[in-house]
């Protein structure tokens, strides 16, 4: 059954994402950036509402209140990454557009990549890593001063449930560089959508977004220490069973 429910997601996504595809192409010839990452956001609420539909997979937020008030006051999402699911879910969440670094060769897939290309996001070429993060910085102040969040994964790729991958400095560089503050955001997204995985598996993905962290005065090393231990702490109360071997590990006080 799993796998049929899983079958008819696929299948919505994969009828949805060509027309769409074609109008955000075309919307985007009189549309500006806000209005053409709204559209896209509709797209993405659909996947998760068919995701909630058709495979019982639902979500339960916790931290809204967290999340700075204003239309331009400025934030950076570091979003704990374990499944395609927050990439899809983050937009439908969040009041402000997103704006997501992403490798260049991202947009050069059909449809989905094109609509990609047309919003206001950050592509870059990881090959010049030196000029990739100017441009990252250069653009995200651009965003940031337009009241558009920027958004990364710090461990750079889907990790497997129970795992934890390395926190790279690339958000908090970002943020000390732009005077930005930083939300971290944990997702237990694996245990219904596992990294790699056509199932998706019926249940509850919780997220939980903690408290802004200012970036003012810190070094981009130590503060993402801190997001990190946040994150990690954070996952390990939404699915401690994905965990346990954890806390097997720990030695017994005495």
């Amino acid at each position: 059954m799993a796998f049929f429910r899983s079958l008819l997601h696929s299948l919505f996504m994969l009828v949805t994402v060509v027309p769409w595809g074609i109008w955000m192409v075309l919307a985007s010839l009189w549309a500006n950036g806000e209005q053409m990452y709204w559209k896209a956001a509709r797209w993405l609420t659909w996947q998760i509402d068919a995701l909630r539909i058709l495979c019982g997979v639902q979500v339960r937020v916790t931290g809204m209140e967290n999340l700075p008030q204003g239309k331009t006051s400025p934030a950076i999402l570091l979003v704990k990454h374990q499944s395609t699911l927050e990439t899809f879910l983050m937009p439908s969440l969040m009041p402000h557009p997103l704006a997501y670094v992403f490798k260049r060769e991202l947009i050069y897939i059909p449809f989905f990549g094109w609509a990609m290309g047309r919003m206001d996001m950050i592509h870059i070429d990881r090959s010049q890593r030196a000029q990739a993060f100017n441009k990252v910085v250069e653009q995200g102040k651009r965003l940031l001063a337009q009241g558009i969040w920027v958004i990364m994964f710090p461990e750079g790729t889907r990790i497997p449930r129970g795992e934890q991958g390395v926190y790279k400095s690339g958000g908090t560089r970002l943020a000390v560089a732009t005077g930005a503050p930083v939300i971290p955001i944990a997702v237990a997204s694996a245990k219904c959508w596992p990294r790699k995985s056509f199932i998706k598996r019926p249940g509850i993905v919780d997220v939980s977004i903690g408290k802004p962290i200012p970036s003012q005065g810190r070094a981009p090393e130590e503060m993402m220490r801190e997001v990190e231990a946040w994150i990690e702490a954070e996952m390990r109360r939404l699915d401690p069973d994905a965990y346990a071997k954890d806390s097997a590990r720990e030695p017994t006080q005495v």
